[in-house]
């Protein structure tokens, strides 16, 4: 009789969840014919900062890697419009001449890059800045225009720069316009917001038009109605200041601004902004009070705001709430976090405003939904030529047709991407790039309090033949325009060999400071020095060593505190190396609350509690409160909600989805019935920029005149056994983009209104009839 042994069980391999911006630890285990698949995921408990939690989009993360919209050959365009493949030498020699013809033809100013990483993908953008100089590309953009740059300049202007509030040691959280059961945001977001639910000690409060999960099993929840948020912390702040909840002795002490804001409050006519907002006085007084009674109180705003009416604004008036609360520097309140790359900040160097619009420039990017008139003019300013990539703005920016119509008008546009994408497929050149599962790979919102975490995640699989990761891309592209500083390259290989670490962080801090070549090029300069000595699969960390030497300048004691030994340039390097070993992540900084105090950006070390500019927004919005709907479209629409099988775009195949795979349109009951409208029945839905047919849901979770549709819907993918470039594509569910409106934007920030586009609902069949 033969002894048979059982088979061994795959290793479990350590890596992260590439879907929202947490990246919560994971380990899988690789299996499958080619060895490649993954077979089973969990959540990975070593990770210091998700500790083994993970929510169940991760587990379908097979979807992503092993996708047939993959593409694994450089494509060219062909002037009948269908793409050829061609090798990696053609590619990058062709793409960079005309990179160069264009910087010295029309100037570089007119190369336009949008993108440079996506959740999960952000080391991409460091490596892109190299080619980005090497074109002499000024002006850029990418997904945080869409969301946060409202936000980014408020904080800069009250001078917190990032603050994020602890929900796990908070007496009361609150989530504005923000479902964290969905769309998490917090480290083990159900367990802390399950928690803070079940505490009777504390208080959860939501703020929502939609009865979220969230808002579910919430202590209050306010439903104002939707694009009405500004209304609904205007009269928060009003009640308490008329009912004097403030803490005047901290406000003293800490703030500037204060005498200003108290003569804005009092303008407030609590009354009219009850009305506009439709949350009743009662429910307003109570949240105020149930605030101001805290001994600590953390705000998380989110989509549900920032893609809203009033956005900016809200982000200030919340920010009021809870400063005037004194709810800053204390455990559980909101503190200024350390960072490794620093994400947000609403000032920054380069140009103020965009060239053709005149359009406010945050944080160095420019506003989203005014890239289609930038480009679609015959001013001589006006961008000519496109970078993107890991991004997919023909369909992920508002008014998708118009954008398509932008992008078509280009002299030139490359792509950088794993899959052929929607904007893919309108390019000159598609570059194809490893997955985030094939390479190194890191985020950098690394917001947390008081211990911050990051994670270079070394990669579970070889890439498979032809793809390249972006660092190689670049390196290739900046080498072949002739911007590549080769004997800087060599001096400082020179350096690593006869002297180490040091000698080259000497020699590399020399170089980089004396000649402006080696600093324009210094991410591609890393990666071809340092990146080839560090251990095979983390060569793409190498842009990380200039970050440690940031990080461990601008907070020493922090770095200490998180048990990294070290002084000057050997505490970086200590870093460096925690970071590139650290395999299931790190905690880099550890501070108390006070650190927040040292963090503050204002001359005078105190909040900023004033910002004229808004103050006039709100006095205007009192004035004249706007209504969404109208005759024509008498619905508001939220286009882009987060769902249980609803995700970021990187998921392309639609069988991910084990409900809801159409992502219907929700709609209230008593709305339904008026229309005709049963679950399962097919709506046509109306907006100023379009119009689609969709499944309707009908979901005792809306209100009355409020419908909504998922995000990540709207996709195309290849039919079964059909080529990705040129075969036969389905379309699953509607694209949100479709609908909504470029002009349709925040006056400050101009971050879209996507979350309150007037809309129109009718019976498919009865829209039918009545055309026919």
């Amino acid at each position: 009789m033969t002894e048979t042994t059982p088979t061994e069980a795959p290793e479990w391999k350590p890596s992260a969840c590439i879907l929202c911006e947490l990246n919560c630890g994971i380990e899988v285990q690789l299996g499958g014919d080619d060895g490649r698949q993954f077979l089973r995921l969990r959540g990975n408990r070593a990770h210091p900062e998700s500790k083994g939690y993970v929510c169940q989009k991760a587990g379908r993360l097979n979807h992503y890697q092993n996708s047939r919209d993959r593409l694994l050959s450089p494509l060219r365009r062909r002037s009948d419009g269908t793409f050829e493949e061609v090798d990696w030498d053609t590619a990058i020699t062709e793409v960079a001449a005309k990179l160069v013809e264009l910087r010295d033809g029309i100037g570089g100013d007119k190369i336009f890059y949008f993108g440079g990483g996506g959740q999960g993908n952000h080391l991409v953008g460091g490596y892109g800045a190299a080619t980005r100089k090497a074109a002499r590309s000024i002006y850029r953009s990418n997904a945080l225009a869409q969301e946060k740059t409202g936000e980014f300049w408020v904080a800069d202007r009250m001078g917190t720069g990032a603050a994020r509030g602890n929900f796990e040691q908070c007496e009361v959280g609150v989530f504005l316009g923000k479902n964290p059961w969905q769309s998490h945001g917090v480290p083990r977001a159900r367990v802390v917001v399950r928690e803070l639910a079940k505490d009777p000690e504390r208080c959860l409060i939501v703020i929502d038009p939609v009865l979220t999960e969230t808002a579910e099993i919430a202590d209050i929840h306010l439903r104002p109605r939707p694009g009405t948020d500004a209304f609904l912390l205007a009269a928060i702040l009003g009640v308490m200041r008329d009912e004097q909840l403030f803490r005047n002795d901290w406000i003293a002490e800490h703030t500037d601004g204060f005498e200003e804001v108290t003569g804005l409050l009092s303008e407030i006519d609590i009354a009219a902004a009850v009305e506009a907002c439709g949350v009743t006085l009662e429910e307003i007084q109570a949240t105020a009070r149930r605030i101001a009674a805290a001994e600590s109180v953390s705000v998380f705003e989110d989509l549900g705001v920032q893609m809203n009416r009033h956005s900016t604004l809200v982000s200030y008036l919340q920010r009021l709430v809870w400063m005037l609360t004194g709810n800053f520097a204390r455990e559980g309140a909101h503190n200024a976090t350390s960072s490794l790359v620093p994400l947000a900040n609403g000032s920054t160097r380069g140009p103020k405003h965009t060239p053709v619009g005149e359009h406010r420039i945050i944080a160095g990017l420019t506003p989203c939904n005014t890239i289609p008139e930038e480009i679609l003019t015959d001013h001589p300013d006006r961008y000519r030529a496109m970078i993107v990539e890991s991004a997919n703005p023909a369909h992920s920016l508002a008014d998708s047709t118009k954008m398509r119509e932008a992008l078509e008008a280009l002299d030139f546009l490359l792509v950088i991407d794993v899959a052929l994408t929607e904007t893919a497929r309108l390019a000159d050149y598609v570059l194809p790039a490893t997955t985030q599962f094939e390479k190194a790979e890191a985020t950098f919102f690394n917001f947390d309090f008081p211990h911050n975490c990051f994670h270079l995640r070394r990669p579970l699989l070889d890439p498979p033949d032809g793809p390249l990761p972006e660092p190689e891309i670049h390196a290739r592209l900046v080498e072949a325009m002739g911007a590549m500083p080769q004997d800087a390259v060599h001096e400082l290989r020179a350096a690593l060999d006869e002297g180490g670490r040091l000698a080259f962080a000497r020699k590399a801090q020399r170089l980089m400071m004396s000649r402006g070549d080696v600093a324009a090029a210094a991410p591609v300069v890393l990666y071809r020095t340092l990146g080839e000595t560090l251990p095979k699969g983390a060569e793409s960390g190498a842009l990380l060593w200039a970050a440690a030497h940031r990080c461990a300048q601008s907070y020493p004691e922090s770095v200490r505190r998180a048990g990294i030994e070290g002084e000057g340039p050997l505490l970086a390097e200590a870093l460096f190396d925690a970071i590139i070993e650290g395999v299931d992540g790190i905690v880099f900084t550890d501070d108390p609350p006070e650190e927040s105090w040292r963090r503050m950006r204002s001359q005078s070390g105190r909040l900023q509690l004033w910002i004229p500019e808004l103050a006039d927004e709100l006095r205007g919005a009192l004035a004249r409160p706007e209504q969404v709907a109208s005759k024509e479209f008498p619905f508001v629409l939220s286009a882009g909600e987060r769902r249980s099988f609803t995700a970021n775009t990187i998921y392309r195949d639609p069988t991910w989805r084990r409900k809801d795979a159409e992502g219907a349109l929700r709609i209230a009951p008593e709305d339904a019935e008026r229309l005709e409208l049963q679950t399962g029945d097919v709506a046509r839905v109306t907006t100023q920029a379009g119009s689609a047919e969709v499944v309707v849901e009908v979901s005792e979770r809306m209100v009355n005149g409020h419908v909504s549709l998922p995000n990540g819907l709207g996709l195309d993918y290849p039919e079964e056994n059909e080529d990705p470039r040129e075969g036969r594509r389905r379309r699953y569910g509607v694209a949100p983009n479709e609908l909504t409106s470029a002009e349709h934007r925040d006056p400050i920030a101009g971050t879209p209104w996507h979350k309150s586009v007037p809309a129109r609902v009718e019976r498919a069949d009865s829209v039918a009839a009545v055309g026919g």
